[in-house]
């Protein structure tokens, strides 16, 4: 039950402070289950992000419902989903009534936008660190470096569709992880 109540308030936490979407929270998790309770390492929490970015629904609530079902199966699954989820509920409700007054005033887009720079910063330092990690633990080291350059360039040049270019790294993943697995039975 202690790990349970734990497990709710670490993922209550993050969805708490997770401003600018799914993504947003890696840094938050990283140091919240990685570095302080040590129920993930950095390769999982790295695999449940992938994960939870190529299946349907919301990332923060998928990567929460697989934290919480390696810990405690499927009690540990709604426990850390409802902890992510429940801070929006509470949020949205107590902002609602004084939403329509807040957007019409001139300090709140300057809010905001302070809040949207402060998101970026974080997800730089998060692609940043995990990009180096990946490169850093690859055998072939070109594929890692290709896929961002490729992924970058049709983002922003080209305007593809970042589903599609999730969907387009995810097949290049498979088949090199197919790849590896056939030289390994070659041998």
């Amino acid at each position: 039950m202690k790990v349970l109540f734990s497990l709710f308030l670490s993922f209550f936490k993050t969805g708490l402070m997770t401003f600018g979407g799914g993504y947003a929270m890696l840094p938050i998790l990283r140091d919240e289950l990685v570095a302080k309770k040590g129920w993930l390492d950095e390769d999982e929490l790295l695999n449940y992000f992938s994960i939870g970015s190529c299946t349907p629904g919301i990332i923060a609530v998928n990567v929460a419902t697989f934290c919480g079902y390696k810990l405690k199966k499927n009690l540990g699954a709604f426990v850390a989903t409802l902890g992510v989820i429940l801070p929006s509920f509470i949020i949205i409700g107590a902002a609602f009534s004084v939403l329509g007054q807040m957007l019409h005033h001139p300090n709140t887009a300057h809010i905001l936008n302070g809040i949207k720079i402060g998101v970026l910063a974080v997800l730089i330092k998060v692609v940043y660190d995990f990009g180096l990690k990946i490169y850093r633990t690859s055998q072939n080291k070109i594929w890692p470096a290709l896929i961002f350059v490729v992924a970058i360039t049709g983002l922003i040049l080209l305007h593809i569709s970042s589903a599609l270019i999730i969907a387009l790294a995810l097949i290049i993943g498979v088949f090199c992880l197919l790849k590896t697995k056939i030289k390994r039975v070659a041998k």
